[in-house]
């Protein structure tokens, strides 16, 4: 399993598992067959709406024949931004983009990839993203290069999502201490959940790091006068309250 670590915005070191070869090529042809189904479809009403009008000098299949290649960059670029840097194809797989620098990913970049398919994957079918990503320490296809981007894996054997999360905890007599966690968002919830985790399967000097680093951030957050002592306490009761008040 290869991974990489990448700074969130409350800067917390996070490891991540990168996508595999093998994983975004599974959720490229899964892509691949919803565009050929779209392209088909587009084909067939350009050609009933326009026909009348091209069909006499050929102008109508210069028309044609860039609609794959539009469906292809626009599927990728639409779906990635409508789904929070997913394709059906990475879905399907459990796959997410995510920037190397925390941030969000970004309109730009999200275009930038999606041009990029262009050499990466339509004129070389495939074989410069292969290689590339192949001899990428990152896992970057050119596209992730420009953009500051790869592809990870959502839901690694050791990173659990919000539901995971609920069902784990079972709490019967439990008095939240921090009501206003509940306004908190799904993704600082698993943040904090994955920090406890890694803290307790790895207990060393980095993750006792991470552990003060998002004690702090959240104590600020929650505008808290004293931060917690006990850090990992802190967290835990950070999920329980978060888990009482979302029921």
């Amino acid at each position: 399993m290869e991974s990489i670590d990448i700074q969130t915005t409350q800067n917390v070191t996070i490891e991540y598992e990168l996508a595999s070869l093998q994983d975004r090529f599974v959720a490229m042809l899964v892509d691949v067959a919803i565009i050929i189904s779209l392209a088909v479809v587009i084909i067939y009403l350009v050609s009933w709406i326009v026909g009348g009008l091209f069909g006499e000098d050929g102008s109508l299949m210069m028309i044609l024949q860039f609609i794959p290649i539009v469906t292809f960059l626009g599927y990728h670029l639409v779906s990635e931004i409508m789904m929070s840097g997913q394709s059906w194809g990475k879905r399907t797989m459990n796959l997410k983009v995510v920037r190397l620098d925390g941030e969000e990913v970004g309109l730009s970049d999200y275009l930038l990839r999606s041009v990029f398919h262009i050499i990466d994957t339509l004129f070389s079918a495939g074989v410069v993203a292969t290689l590339v990503i192949s001899a990428s320490q990152r896992k970057q296809r050119l596209g992730d290069m420009t953009a500051n981007t790869t592809v990870i894996k959502l839901k690694s054997k050791n990173q659990k999502g919000l539901n995971d999360v609920l069902k784990i905890i079972s709490l019967d007599n439990h008095e939240p201490t921090y009501p206003a966690i509940k306004h908190f968002n799904e993704n600082d919830i698993i943040l904090i959940n994955k920090v406890i985790n890694r803290y307790h399967q790895y207990p060393n000097q980095a993750h006792e790091a991470a552990l003060t680093s998002i004690t702090k951030r959240f104590s600020e957050l929650l505008e808290l006068e004293t931060e917690p002592t006990n850090k990992l306490e802190f967290l835990e009761t950070l999920l329980k309250d978060y888990v009482v008040l979302s029921r």
